[in-house]
């Protein structure tokens, strides 16, 4: 079976980290993500929002030091956030790989 999955977004808010009990540093934040794409012959317009966990150094730290609206790439497997419900508990990105993305620059 197949679990990975790669989005372009916005951080909507800053990064918060914190450490697990056994002290290994966990950071979330909130990708937004917008697209065309093409669904039964017909564009869509795609946008929604999804959490993202980066867990372990030095990609926490890398996931934190990232602005509020900066433009990423981000490479990961979907899981549940607290796999306590699987009904009813949020789908989230596990982080393996962060890209920032530099944003064109306007010309006036």
């Amino acid at each position: 079976m197949s679990n990975r999955v790669e989005l372009t977004g916005t951080l909507v808010d800053a990064p918060q980290m914190r450490r697990s009990p056994a002290g290994i540093p966990i950071t979330r934040a909130l990708l937004e993500h917008e697209s065309r794409q093409t669904e039964a012959g017909s564009d869509r317009y795609i946008r929604f929002r999804v959490g993202l966990r980066a867990a372990g150094s030095p990609l926490a730290e890398s996931l934190e030091s990232v602005a509020a609206g900066a433009s990423l790439n981000v490479t990961g497997c979907l899981l549940r956030a607290r796999q306590r419900n699987a009904e009813t508990d949020p789908i989230i990105v596990s982080v393996s790989h962060i890209e920032r993305l530099v944003e064109p620059k306007l010309e006036d």
